[in-house]
């Protein structure tokens, strides 16, 4: 931890910071966010087909 002297005598102290990480917008997490919105399609029609069933 890199430690600064400041005026009048006072010890001022930094912490480590952690590496940056660039998040890539083409990461699996596009599969993912697939799969939720075919989920999120099928649930739906299922549920129109569902209303209008009932009526």
């Amino acid at each position: 931890m890199p430690i600064t002297k400041e005026e009048g005598g006072r010890l001022n102290a930094f912490a480590k910071e952690p590496p940056i990480e660039v998040i890539n917008p083409n990461d699996s997490n596009s599969n993912a966010l697939r799969l939720f919105m075919i989920l999120g399609i099928l649930l739906l029609l299922a549920l129109i087909a569902y209303t209008l069933n009932m009526s």
